[in-house]
């Protein structure tokens, strides 16, 4: 099953976010099939990150909260919430522009 993580960084979020980010990126690649797609949300600036979506499958909602908690970004508290939610694709148009 799918599982759409979505997160709001806390506000002083910028610099812990670029620190962090390498291992965070090195987390989504060992998900390896297990991730459908990830990325920032985006301040309305179109460039500052101010929270995450994560897409990826778990076997149920325990395994989903063991690898949203298991994120570095997670761990070093840079969300000032998160939440998780069954999701199924119904409609796809990928590769998406921009990617």
């Amino acid at each position: 099953m799918l599982f759409a993580m979505s997160a709001t960084d806390r506000l002083d979020a910028g610099t812990l976010r670029a620190s962090i980010r390498p291992e965070h990126l090195e987390h989504m690649k060992q998900l390896g099939s297990k991730l459908a797609f990830a990325g920032p949300y985006l301040a309305a600036d179109g460039k500052t990150p101010v929270g995450s979506l994560v897409v990826f499958e778990a076997a149920d909602l325990a395994e989903a909260e063991a690898m949203a908690k298991a994120d570095p970004f997670f761990k070093a508290g840079l969300f000032v919430s998160m939440t998780l939610t069954p999701f199924r694709v119904t409609m796809q148009n990928l590769p998406v522009m921009g990617l």
